[in-house]
């Protein structure tokens, strides 16, 4: 029997749509010779379907006559348990509608790249490519990433960051700590979003009020970033596990304007978003030999102190003036899945695919060697049982 890839996407993020048209790409690019799939599309309410009909984006058009064709499952929250169940059991024969047994994940933003929906398939043990729970989490905020990437000597923009009832609470403080610390002009993100979604430049103060204000309306933490007024945008992706890895080659996007858009990225001046691969972009990047080992390097660094596993792009930028190259941020599960990167590298899309899923069955079979609970129960000890219930001496 074929292996069946369970593919996810869709979900509850504002990266919904995105996240449709990378598992459309995605699923397409898997070898049926040798894979089964199984589209698991997560609406926009959190509900999952599957059927036939999810394979083809043009469905997606009319979401309530898609759902009707389709069949709306669940999973157990139960160790070892890899079957899709209907949430609707006929009278008579089976709730079971299909085992799964590797799941690819293709969801993009939040409730899905930052490690929620990480945390349910490492709860049912089933194997799945790209991050774990942990560093799906700290990939996906651009606050904690920084903090970790500094701590490892890689380097990041000046940066403050607040929560959303600190800016509230203590705006002046904050807007002076802002402009001693970095000035302007600045870029306001919020935290925790890809997809440049919420994010806006300022150049003063009233400026910055206002993109805060904004940014703030879709997440509860903030960072307000120093803009390096001359940049060059560089993109490079990283393929592995955390113990051995390969860089893509580099690719330069291409914006309209002074910061790279939901637009720019995903409808690439055509008639309809096509995903990364649709944008404007130079593959390979124009840059010496140096300054692409540079980014190469520091790109795999990234991937691998975040503990990083399957498929992830890495941003970064130069300074025209300096040529310094700063880590911007990291996609744990990027547009497209990066496959223009790593054809341009070499590797076919339908190998990166395969390459997911033989990453995914390595790891479970690594963590599988791994001690997680006892067989001993420390209740059955001892003459009089445990006293209290935390740190107590066993009579």
């Amino acid at each position: 029997m074929k292996t069946n890839i369970g593919v996810f996407f869709g979900g509850r993020s504002t990266e919904h749509e995105i996240s449709v048209i990378s598992a459309s790409q995605a699923m397409h690019a898997i070898n049926r010779d040798k894979y089964d799939v199984t589209p698991i599309y997560i609406t926009k309410q959190g509900k999952w379907y599957t059927g036939e009909a999810l394979f083809e984006v043009a469905n997606y058009r009319d979401i309530p006559a898609l759902l009707a064709k389709c069949t709306e499952v669940y999973m157990k929250p139960i160790y070892d348990d890899y079957k899709l169940y209907k949430v609707k059991k006929s009278m008579f024969g089976s709730d079971v509608l299909t085992h799964l047994d590797v799941v690819i994940p293709v969801l993009h933003g939040s409730n899905g790249e930052d490690g929620i929906f990480e945390g349910v398939l490492e709860s049912t043990g089933i194997p799945f490519a790209g991050c774990n729970t942990l560093s799906s989490a700290n990939g996906m905020d651009k606050i904690t990433m920084k903090m970790i990437l500094q701590a490892c000597d890689i380097p990041v923009v000046d940066y403050v960051w607040f929560t959303d009832k600190q800016w509230f609470a203590q705006r002046d403080e904050l807007i002076a700590k802002i402009e001693d610390k970095i000035g302007y002009p600045v870029i306001v993100k919020p935290a925790n979003l890809g997809s440049s979604v919420g994010i806006g430049r300022a150049i003063d103060r009233e400026q910055l009020i206002e993109k805060i204000n904004d940014a703030e309306r879709y997440s509860t933490r903030i960072i307000v970033e120093d803009m390096v007024e001359e940049l060059q945008e560089i993109n490079c992706s990283v393929l592995g596990d955390c113990d051995e890895y390969q860089a893509s080659v580099c690719e330069e996007p291409i914006k309209s304007g002074e910061i790279l858009s939901y637009e720019d990225k995903y409808m690439g001046g055509t008639k309809g978003a096509k995903g990364m691969q649709a944008s404007q972009k130079r593959i390979p990047a124009e840059l010496p030999d140096e300054e692409t080992a540079r980014i190469q390097f520091l790109a795999s660094e990234t991937f691998r102190v975040l503990s990083c596993h399957g498929v992830s792009r890495i941003d970064v930028i130069i300074d025209r003036k300096t040529r310094n190259i700063y880590v911007n941020e990291i996609n744990t599960i990027p547009g497209s899945l990066s496959f223009y990167l790593w054809e341009a590298t070499g590797i076919s899309f339908d190998k990166l695919m395969d390459k997911l899923v033989q990453l995914a069955l390595k790891r479970k079979r690594e963590m599988n060697m791994k001690t997680v609970s006892y067989d001993q129960n420390i209740f059955s000890l001892g003459g009089g049982g445990v006293k209290g219930v935390k740190g107590g001496k066993l009579k």
